[in-house]
């Protein structure tokens, strides 16, 4: 049950001072409390003001061109959403955005392991692009006005249609909102086709194809599956984009040190979930996690799902919610070296560094934990966060991170029972891997806690190795092959902007985990269902024939292969064995702290749900061929 506590006229004005941070004010919209008065959630603006000339400024991209007040700050503002218990709390997590949406820890009612545990829960708008809607939380960027350049938009379609968005829309529903054409009628603008990732591009002829709106692009005999498209046009008034991250940067130091702030923590973590995982793993290269005055803002961070890449966060005309899929978007600056957290040689560039080594010098470096799974080594390079660029041998992880590869798994879960997509853009061939990485993640969040205080150490680094085998460059058999990160001409601006579109130099080699003879994944964290499987879990899905590409990945998910009815018989005696085995393997992942004891019930249940799924799946496919009434 809810209950609004109104504010003063609808809108309370809490000042800062920045002596303490950048943040000047915060306007508090509404407070609202949940669960019976358990928590509160706080809704509201956050007012920033930074100097382009602090030396921790000067890396965001054309701040200098932005308008100043009368102090010379650059003014912008970014949405604030809280959820706190009502007692108080000594510390918070700070929920990176994923392209403005609220994910489910933000909401007591859907998953409310960090307030039960006795954690502030915060987020922050950071990403310029989100579409405005009131259920989104996005950042109002200062605008670097009288600046023009090129803007590329790459897109697929799963259907036939005549007009597209030039904004990135994933899966129809999520996505940033682009930038405008500057002049729709401009002939220079370019529109392209070709049939794989690195063809030639075919130029469709302009009188062919228009733009409806400065925002929408049409053609006349219609866009196909099958084909990548690529427009490439003139935008103008580029966004300051990096203030995204100085806001998150800001408002962790205003809550840690002004004694005024709305909400206050003596200890900050961060969680992001991949585009915002990715998000932190840029704030860490840029050196975003020392405040205007060098203070640490996070004390820990737990980036899940990112694997090696970082995004388009901070240069002109950048687009966040571009990424790198399969086949769209393609050749955005994502997965750049540096991959690894200590310094390695780029054999393309010649250049020496590490994705820590500004934190590290300033000696801001948080504790970080990198959760990834089966996906993100199929399509997010995620190898060559601890392997050298040319895959030679593997790089020691600093004592300061902990990376947990989580084994036959994908980026997003599917439904249980395991179902193909319901969303044409993500139908694969087989059904979408049903699992999830939440109790490994709640894992994380109570030890990077513990492990920041300085109590207890946290469970060990788990993922495969080249030394044992469990990392390999081939799985034979396999019906797709796994990404392999572009290495990339970015242009002579870079990264100030971006030639577009860039020149695809070659790859950087990946690798993926080893398979058992049932194809299941050996290395890393084996939840039960993979441990003790009734089917084949992957990370890959390959794209359904009728949305074209059938050779390449589908985005996000993975795949749920079940076992035949005698495979089961021949691995299990029966249910109990299989529950037994099953609650064993859990249990052990308890005790080694790699899932919490709370989501134990839910863990076993899931496991007899599977055994019945599986059962009647399979007794009824074994009827249904043999003839047998079912």
């Amino acid at each position: 049950m809810l209950s609004k506590r109104p504010t003063f006229a609808a809108i309370l004005l809490i000042a800062a001072t920045s002596a303490f941070a950048r943040v000047t004010r915060v306007e508090v919209a509404e407070r609202t409390d949940l669960s019976g008065g358990a928590y509160e959630r706080i809704t509201g603006k956050i007012h920033f003001a930074i100097d382009p000339a602090s030396p921790h400024n000067r890396v965001i991209v054309d701040l200098d061109r932005a308008p100043r007040n009368e102090r010379g700050e650059v003014e912008f503002t970014s949405d604030l959403y809280i959820v706190r218990p009502k007692h108080g709390s000594d510390a918070m997590f700070v929920e990176i955005s994923n392209r403005g949406g609220r994910s489910a820890v933000l909401a007591p009612e859907r998953d409310d392991f960090l307030l039960r545990h006795g954690f502030t829960v915060a987020s922050v708008g950071w990403q310029f692009d989100v579409r405005r809607d009131p259920d989104l939380i996005r950042l109002d960027a200062p605008v670097a006005g009288g600046i023009t350049g090129k803007v590329r938009v790459d897109f697929v379609v799963a259907e036939k249609k005549s007009e597209h968005p030039l904004g990135h829309v994933i899966a129809g529903q999520v996505g940033g909102t682009g930038y405008a054409v500057a002049d729709i009628n401009d002939a220079s603008a370019v529109l392209t086709e070709r049939e794989s990732q690195t063809a030639e591009r075919r130029p469709i002829p302009r009188s062919r194809w228009r733009f409806t709106d400065a925002n929408t692009i049409h053609l006349d005999t219609g866009f196909v599956p099958g084909r990548i498209y690529e427009a490439i046009y003139t935008a103008k008034d580029p966004a300051v984009v990096g203030t995204g991250l100085a806001a998150v940067r800001d408002f962790v130091s205003y809550a840690k040190h002004d004694a005024n702030a709305v909400v206050s923590a003596q200890h900050v973590y961060a969680f992001g979930i991949s585009q915002s995982g990715r998000f932190l793993r840029h704030m860490l290269y840029q050196g975003f996690n020392a405040d205007e005055d060098g203070r640490q803002a996070f004390d820990g961070m737990v980036i899940i799902v990112a694997g090696a890449g970082r995004g388009s966060f901070n240069h002109r005309f950048a687009q966040p919610s571009r990424d790198a899929q399969a086949v769209s978007p393609l050749f955005y600056p994502t997965d750049l070296f540096p991959f690894t957290d200590l310094p390695t040689t780029d054999p393309v560039s010649g250049r020496t560094e590490g994705l820590l080594d500004r934190a590290i010098a300033e000696n801001v470096a948080p504790k970080v934990m990198y959760i990834n799974t089966s996906y993100e080594f199929w399509s997010r390079g995620e190898s060559l966060t601890f392997t050298t660029p040319d895959g030679s041998r593997e790089v020691e992880l600093p004592k300061n991170v902990r990376l947990y590869t989580i084994a036959g798994m994908s980026h997003i879960g599917g439904p249980f029972p395991p179902a193909k997509s319901d969303n044409v853009e993500l139908l694969g061939t087989n059904l979408r891997n049903p699992s999830s990485y939440w109790p490994v993640a709640h894992a994380m969040f109570v030890a990077i806690d513990a492990w920041s205080r300085g109590n207890v150490d946290p469970p060990p680094s788990r993922y495969p190795h080249l030394a044992d085998g469990t990392l390999v460059r081939t799985i034979p058999g396999a019906p797709v092959r796994p990404y392999e990160p572009y290495t990339l001409d970015l242009g002579s601006d870079w990264p100030r902007s971006v030639a577009e579109p860039p020149r695809v130099l070659g790859t950087y080699p990946a690798y993926v985990p080893k398979v058992d003879a049932d194809g299941n994944e050996i290395g890393g964290i084996r939840l039960p269902n993979v441990a003790v499987p009734l089917a084949t879990w992957t990370g890959w899905n390959p794209r359904d024939p009728k949305i074209g590409f059938p050779n390449e990945r589908t985005s996000f998910v993975g795949s749920y292969i079940p076992y035949s009815k005698a495979r089961i018989d021949r691995l299990y005696r029966d249910k109990y064995d299989y529950l037994g085995r099953y609650a064993e393997a859990a249990m052990q992942l308890v005790k080694e702290r790699y899932v919490v004891a709370d989501d134990l019930p839910s863990i076993l249940n899931r496991g007899t749900e599977e055994w019945d799924y599986a059962r009647k799946r399979a007794e009824n496919l074994t009827a249904l061929f043999s003839g047998e009434p079912r």
